[in-house]
């Protein structure tokens, strides 16, 4: 498995984890998945996710996760394939942990998995692909020890 993962800091927060930790978190991820791949996870403040929340889903709020997949013009051929960008707003996280009485990092950890399942090709806008995808998210933070983000319905992501 080869992977090359860069992670990009747009925010002056402190964060509760660093990069390597992120990295083991987005390859776990992709190893039931796929061998090679290149993909960015960027971390920005709540304005940069507002902002791109406003622009790509014309919702003018903020979100806690955004994932863009590549999509190359047919014939362009890579080293590794590129994934795309997870765009994550580790203000919104601190957030929703507080609110959802979670540890903060096991919602850092969820919500890196669910961005880069969304990478995956992965949704929850159909009941069933959301019954796959929360499955699958399951499965990852149990390797984690990390308890299922799911066990009360009013914490289930938009």
């Amino acid at each position: 498995m080869n992977y090359k993962i860069t992670i990009q800091t747009a925010c002056p927060d402190k964060l509760p984890v660093n990069g390597k930790i992120i990295k083991n978190w987005v390859k776990l991820t992709l190893e039931e998945h796929i061998k090679r791949s290149e993909l960015t996870v960027r971390l920005v403040t709540m304005d940069e996710i507002t902002n791109l929340n406003r622009t790509y889903r014309g919702q003018n709020k903020p979100t806690n996760v955004l994932a863009f997949p590549s999509h190359l013009p047919n014939g362009v051929v890579l080293n590794y394939p590129l994934l795309g960008d997870v765009v994550i707003c580790p203000a919104i996280l601190e957030q929703e942990a507080t609110a959802q009485y979670k540890p903060l990092t096991d919602h850092w950890a969820h919500i890196v998995i669910h961005g880069v399942l969304h990478l995956l090709g992965f949704d929850h806008i159909e009941r069933h692909d959301e019954e796959r995808m929360q499955a699958t998210e399951i499965e990852l933070l149990t390797k984690l020890k990390i308890t299922n983000p799911y066990q009360d319905e009013d914490n289930e992501l938009e």
